[in-house]
């Protein structure tokens, strides 16, 4: 099959037809209305008005519209934005099209698409080369502050930032693929920079970066002491920032540019240039919540990672979205805040819906987001959240059902009629007629009689009203995979026997597999057994710190909770060393201090992690020598551990890049060994001998 050439000379149109088009049109169409007429309507929607298209992998194939032939050889590919015709050779983008087919001058062409697009065509004025030239001369101010912002990071200013993206797992060569920055505390560091280099301060305040006003004398730096990250356009430019606070007791955590000329939150998305090439070579779109989510995703290997901007999601982005992807995967943090954000998401998307055009939402572990995942879990554990995705249709019956007490037929009609207005608001007719059809057969298997068909008459039926009154018993024909006892369009495999209680909140378990994963069962399980040992041991032995304080502080921790225990038996041994210094005593005083700190929880799930009693060394009671042993094999198993996942993440870009048989072997090389770290792992149960143990030697 014909391949549109990746390395196809390929000059953007409006330079192509500049010689064709009187000068006062080029001034009124500038590169920016034309970028936005070409992100509202795809090349597939505008050549499939002429060509009958069919789907070829990623691309559409059809008839040449420019000649007669009889095997199809013209390729339309909406991610790179251009169709190509290797009958004619003819290649272009939506405005060359229209010319080309309907023989129309470039401005006439523009106002048809503009018109297809819903897009205001823009006042033709005497100054819109000067905009355009000002325009340009702003992209260049947000390219010198970015550079001045790395520049900051690398210095010895920078000393602070670096290391909170160093706790954050985000590492230089990172640092450099984001351009991330770091802006000084001091409140005019930026403006005399840019000054320096002959930036005006009109410009600086006409891009964000300087706070200006009539009751502000002198205009100053809008961010300060702050993790600086680049937003850019789709074609890489600097277009504003996000700025993470470092101290606590600032306002804002994070501070994004206003409004500039150059950036409308509401129609950007942070990484979507990278994103959208990703996308197009096959990588999932998946939307996160925030900069460092973002970071972390494209780390683990699922480039495809975007993010709004400050904001809730809005229909410019949901728009950019499916322009990607027909079905981006919305990924929302496990707790309440994120259920109501993607509660938002589905509200929003439902009027746009279209034939092949959804969303489908993950919800992470309550009190993880995906950065905490990633640094806990690695990449498997963000797969295991992505492929238990749920379809937009099910985020709406669960909303609807959440909470709810339905022993009424009084209440059961209520239902149904609000998820009847739900399914009028899709605007497009067929996904409308299927949401009706899919929403009632949910209510059909959840509230049908026995033995019955049809209706909400004749009794409560099979629903059971438990103490949340939520409960019931689906008929035979549930599906298997719905949680409510369906399977979305009807039809699949009879659900388990038995009734099912419905969650109090979004989470569901996609498969059994799922359902038994550390992630599906929270905090209390992600916590690595051996993390929960090298704890265990602390707590039960703190005299350990006396000699150990740095190691300890040093260790490489996965699990958030982790870091705060350890940072609370670090506190309370440096309270308590000097009162107690009989070991038992310090043990309990250590263990009573961390209670009464508000770590019982966390003690809980240290406990909960430990799923064997066999590792004496880490036990109250253990000698003394047999706690060093089992002390010093954790801790380098635990270092051996960590070095061999970063080599791990170093094979998997390799052969990512380069799929040789020899960068295949190092993969192969690194997971066994990972293996074999597990096995040598289980011998630490082995020392104790003078705790009664055998000692075995690693």
């Amino acid at each position: 099959m014909h391949r549109i050439s990746r390395g196809h000379p390929y000059m953007p149109i409006r330079w192509q037809n500049a010689r064709l088009t009187p000068e006062i049109n080029l001034m009124r169409f500038t590169p920016q209305f034309l970028d936005e007429l070409r992100a509202r309507l795809s090349v597939s929607e505008v050549v499939g008005k002429r060509v009958k298209l069919k789907k070829a992998g990623r691309e559409w194939k059809g008839l040449s519209p420019f000649q007669q032939e009889k095997t199809p050889s013209f390729y339309v590919n909406d991610q790179k934005g251009f169709y190509h015709d290797f009958s004619s050779g003819k290649h272009g983008d939506i405005i060359s099209f229209m010319m080309e087919t309907d023989g129309l001058p470039f401005a006439e062409a523009v106002e048809r698409l503009a018109n297809m697009a819903g897009l205001p065509l823009p006042a033709v004025t005497p100054d819109a080369a000067r905009q355009e030239q000002r325009r340009r001369s702003l992209h260049d101010v947000m390219d010198l502050a970015a550079k001045y912002f790395a520049e900051t990071l690398a210095s010895r200013v920078g000393a602070k930032a670096r290391g909170y993206l160093a706790d954050r797992a985000i590492s230089p060569a990172t640092q450099l693929q984001f351009r991330l920055g770091y802006a000084s505390p001091d409140r005019f560091a930026l403006k005399e920079h840019l000054g320096k280099l002959g930036v005006s301060v009109d410009d600086m305040v006409e891009t964000g970066m300087l706070v200006a006003g009539n009751d502000i004398p002198v205009p100053y730096d809008r961010f300060r002491d702050r993790v600086m990250f680049p937003i850019t356009d789709l074609r890489g430019r600097v277009i504003a920032f996000g700025g993470r606070a470092l101290e606590k007791d600032v306002p804002a955590k994070y501070l994004n540019s206003p409004e500039t000329p150059l950036f409308h939150k509401g129609d950007n998305l942070y990484n979507h240039q990278t994103a959208r090439k990703a996308t197009h070579d096959g990588s999932a779109l998946i939307v996160v919540e925030g900069y460092v989510d973002v970071i972390a995703m494209v780390t683990a290997g699922f480039a495809g990672s975007v993010a709004p901007l400050g904001t809730a999601l809005t229909e410019n982005q949901l728009a950019l979205l499916w322009k990607m992807a027909d079905e981006p995967i919305l990924c929302f943090d496990g707790d309440r805040a994120g259920q109501k954000a993607a509660y938002r998401a589905a509200d929003l998307a439902l009027p746009f819906l279209a034939p092949g055009k959804s969303l489908r939402f993950a919800l992470l572990p309550e009190g993880q987001d995906p950065d905490d995942l990633v640094r806990s879990g690695g990449r498997g554990a963000i797969e295991e959240v992505i492929a238990a995705a749920r379809p937009l249709a099910e985020m709406i019956w669960s909303r609807e059902l959440e909470g709810g007490n339905f022993a009424t037929p009084e209440r059961r009609a209520a239902l149904e009629s609000r998820i009847k207005e739900l399914s009028n608001g899709i605007r497009d007719e067929v996904v409308r007629r299927y949401y009706r059809q899919d929403l009632a057969e949910r209510l059909q298997r959840a509230f049908a009689p026995e033995g019955g068909r049809g209706g909400f008459g004749g009794g409560r039926g099979n629903f059971r009203p438990g103490p949340a009154g939520r409960q019931f018993q689906p008929r035979g024909g549930g599906g298997g995979a719905n949680r409510f006892g369906g399977q979305g369009f009807g039809g699949g495999r009879r659900g388990p026997p038995g009734p099912i209680q419905l969650p109090s909140g979004p989470y569901q378990a996609a498969s059994a597999q799922l359902a038994a994963s550390p992630i599906m069962r929270g905090q209390r399980s992600a916590i690595s057994r051996r993390e929960a040992l090298i704890l265990q041991i602390l707590i039960n032995h703190p005299w350990l710190l006396h000699d150990h304080l740095e190691e300890v502080a040093a260790l490489e921790l996965a699990h958030p909770e982790v870091h705060k225990l350890r940072a609370g038996i670090i506190a309370a041994f440096a309270n308590d060393h000097h009162h107690s210094p009989d070991p038992g005593e310090l043990a309990e005083k250590m263990r009573g201090d961390l209670e009464k700190g508000g770590f019982s929880q966390a003690l809980q799930r240290v406990e909960g992690g430990i799923t064997t009693a066999a590792v004496w060394g880490a036990r109250e009671g253990a000698a003394r020598d047999d706690v060093l042993s089992t002390w010093h094999q954790l801790v380098a198993l635990h270092r051996q551990y960590h070095s061999l996942l970063r080599e791990l993440k170093d094979a998997e870009l390799a052969l990512g890049e380069d799929p040789s048989e020899a960068n295949m072997a190092w993969l192969r090389d690194v997971k066994a060994r990972i293996g074999e770290v597990d096995g040598t792992e289980a011998l630490i149960e082995g020392f104790g001998e003078l705790s009664g143990r055998f000692q075995k030697s690693v």
